[in-house]
């Protein structure tokens, strides 16, 4: 569950019985299709669940490009694209599903690589990583000293955990002692929680958040902030905005992100928000409670889809 005082869209109890005010709830993207020419679709809760993929989108996915739409998978996975590309083939994601890959820890690799700011300019060249071995890719190939506390590097990247059980409180040592030493930290994947199977697992966000709350500064790469769309726009050229539709099932990265760029999205109920939203066997959420996330989170999807499916 996303860190917040109550569950995301836990309805207030005021006794109000109006209509609750949400996007239109479509049974497919059949009903979408012929609106858009290029897809962004989230990974993780839309197309798998990080150990089979999900038959019904690989259908959709297939569908979408046999009627010459553009799919570009966009992942806040800290991994690089052919780690992705392995993971997708891992879980039985069909090569044809789709076009391009792109991934918070490709333009977390490529940030670090190509310092295109100040902050990332002012990183120095020894760094700490927060995360397990599967991530290493991020920074492999460059010109980095792998540090081994926090008083020996010049700034920390995190990229995750290295066990599925693991909590914010297991990391609150190292988070401290990271913040003391006054190291800037990089965050190569911005989402704070994500399912893998039916662990609900916290990511690299949740611990970059806790960062900041003790005074640190933080450079995220991936959803929901705008240049990672940027990269998305420049694989598919030619397709304008108002013909883009993002595809996700987190109401603060995957729609917030549409939402900051300007481009359409549809939000998959049955995701990672599926017990905060109260969704039924079949993935429909509950429309109360709906209506109280979007209005918690202010990101305000153009439709709702239980699953991803034709």
């Amino acid at each position: 569950m996303a860190p917040t005082d109550r569950a995301l869209g836990t309805p207030d109890d005021t006794g109000d019985e109006r209509q609750p005010d949400c996007p239109p709830t479509l049974s497919g993207l059949a009903e979408y299709s012929d609106r858009y020419d290029g897809f962004i679709v989230d990974l993780w809760g839309v197309v798998h669940d990080g150990e089979r993929a999900n038959a019904e989108a690989a259908d959709c996915l297939i569908r979408l490009r046999r009627r010459g739409k553009q799919v570009c998978l966009l992942s806040n996975a800290p991994r690089r694209v052919p780690a992705v590309v392995a993971k997708l083939r891992e879980v039985g994601l069909p090569d044809d599903a789709y076009d391009h890959v792109l991934s918070s820890g490709e333009a977390t690799h490529l940030a670090l690589r190509d310092r295109p700011d100040d902050f990332h300019r002012g990183l120095g060249d020894r760094c700490l990583h927060l995360g397990p071995p599967r991530d290493t890719d991020v920074y492999e190939g460059l010109p980095l000293t792998i540090a081994q506390a926090p008083e020996e590097a010049s700034f920390v990247l995190a990229t995750g955990i290295d066990d599925w059980e693991e909590t914010l409180e297991d990391h609150e040592p190292m988070l401290q002692r990271v913040a003391a030493a006054g190291l800037p930290m990089v965050c190569a994947n911005p989402d704070l929680v994500v399912h893998v199977g039916e662990i609900l697992a916290i990511c690299a966000g949740l611990m970059a958040q806790r960062y900041e709350e003790l005074g640190g500064r933080v450079a995220y790469h991936g959803k929901p902030h705008p240049p990672i769309y940027g990269r998305c726009f420049d694989l598919m050229p030619g397709i304008p905005r108002d013909r883009m539709l993002a595809i996700g099932d987190s109401l603060r990265t995957d729609i917030a992100g549409a939402q900051a760029i300007g481009i359409d999205s549809v939000f998959v109920a049955g995701g990672i928000h599926r017990d905060d939203l109260e969704c039924d066997a079949a993935g429909r959420p509950d429309p109360r409670r709906l209506a109280a996330a979007i209005a918690e989170t202010g990101c305000r999807p153009d439709a709702v889809v239980a699953a991803m499916r034709w």
